[in-house]
């Protein structure tokens, strides 16, 4: 590795390790890059586990929505009643250092520019990298999407989103208004239900339940129902906002229960709830945001990326404007199988890439 002053050279810096990044990293290593000295995993969380490490603590492992293991180490043997966060922390962790992967954190990635000799310059919290390319796996969590409705400022009550999620307990006694039509929100509502005065579903869609188990080809399929949005430039849809939401026991129980007796959303909030154009209103102590993220992309301003429309167009997982810049984990790799084979993409046309253009003098 050369050093320029406080910069430090690397073929390739990949920008997050939750499974879009380590996937990648893996795919690296097993290729012939050397961790430390040809590519650098940037991490801005404390610890290893990805957005997973954040989440609450009553989302057990049984009940995490398709997630797939990561290429070349299974995860087995999970106790289902664990926290998904302890269970997926844990497996990382392991993964991590079986691989030797050599994980930098934390480590909060500001802005990724042009840089001299056709390198990228990724300037960092711990210094700046100039690197070949790039594999951007920074995901949404850090991007929680609030809408907006006419009268929110003024609501008395509490607002918060999914990414601030306590736990149940927290609304004990409340009146709690559940916005959101996506697998966080039907588990708010059913989690919550047992504690709360009274719970109140809103989505701007009617909710679609899907019959049988989230197996590969329906992640498959819900894949490549997102890929025509960015390869258009859009901004992406969540691949869980394709698949529908599963209908296990609990959420049949909640349906006959009237728990999930979903409403058409509100028009607007008022300072003690939320009211219908027709008069209808709900008085309310929490609305609960359940509304998903957006990509975390916003350090690759520099480079100008974005199209008209708002996305990043990309070709696979190549940025469409920068064929140095790879997105893994955005749009159609958004889920865990396709993180990974995303991750395996990507290396081979950066490997492709690197052989055709020799580092600048």
């Amino acid at each position: 590795m050369n050093n320029i002053g406080a910069v430090e050279e690397v073929d390739v810096v990949v920008t997050g390790a939750g499974q879009a990044g380590l996937s990648s990293a893996y795919h690296l290593r097993r290729t012939g890059f050397e961790p430390g000295r040809d590519f650098v995993v940037l991490d801005h969380s404390p610890g290893p586990g990805g957005a997973w490490q954040f989440r609450w603590p009553s989302l057990t492992y049984g009940k995490v929505h398709g997630m797939h293991s990561l290429p070349g180490m299974e995860l087995t043997d999970a106790d289902p009643g664990r926290p998904s966060s302890e269970v997926i922390a844990e497996y990382f962790d392991t993964y991590e250092r079986t691989f030797g992967l050599r994980v930098r954190r934390p480590v909060d990635v500001r802005a990724v520019r042009e840089g001299p000799g056709g390198r990228l310059l990724v300037e960092t919290s711990a210094g700046t990298w100039a690197t070949r390319a790039l594999i951007n796996a920074t995901g949404t969590w850090d991007r929680p999407f609030w809408p907006r409705y006419r009268g929110q400022e003024t609501f008395r009550g509490r607002q918060l989103h999914t990414a601030q999620y306590p736990g149940p307990q927290e609304f004990a006694g409340q009146r709690v208004v559940v916005v959101g039509g996506g697998a966080s929100g039907t588990q708010h509502l059913l989690e919550i239900a047992p504690y709360a005065a009274a719970t109140t579903w809103v989505t701007r869609r009617p909710p679609v339940f899907r019959e049988g188990p989230f197996t590969e080809d329906v992640g498959r399929a819900a894949v490549a129902l997102v890929e025509d949005r960015v390869r258009q430039g859009l901004p992406p849809k969540s691949v869980v906002s394709v698949t529908g939401l599963p209908l296990n026991d609990a959420v049949r129980q909640g349906l006959a229960d009237g728990v999930l007796d979903r409403l058409p959303m509100f028009d607007r909030i008022t300072p003690d709830g939320v009211e219908w154009q027709d008069g209808r209103r709900v008085t309310a102590d929490v609305i609960l945001w359940a509304t998903g993220f957006r990509a975390a992309i916003d350090h690759l301003a520099p480079l100008r990326l974005r199209e008209p429309g708002g996305g990043i167009r990309v070709d696979g997982t190549r940025a469409v404007a920068d064929p140095r810049v790879h997105l893994v984990g955005y749009g159609p790799s958004a889920s865990t199988i396709g993180a990974n084979r995303a991750g395996r993409a990507a290396v081979r046309d950066i490997r492709r890439l690197l052989a055709e253009e020799p580092v600048a003098a």
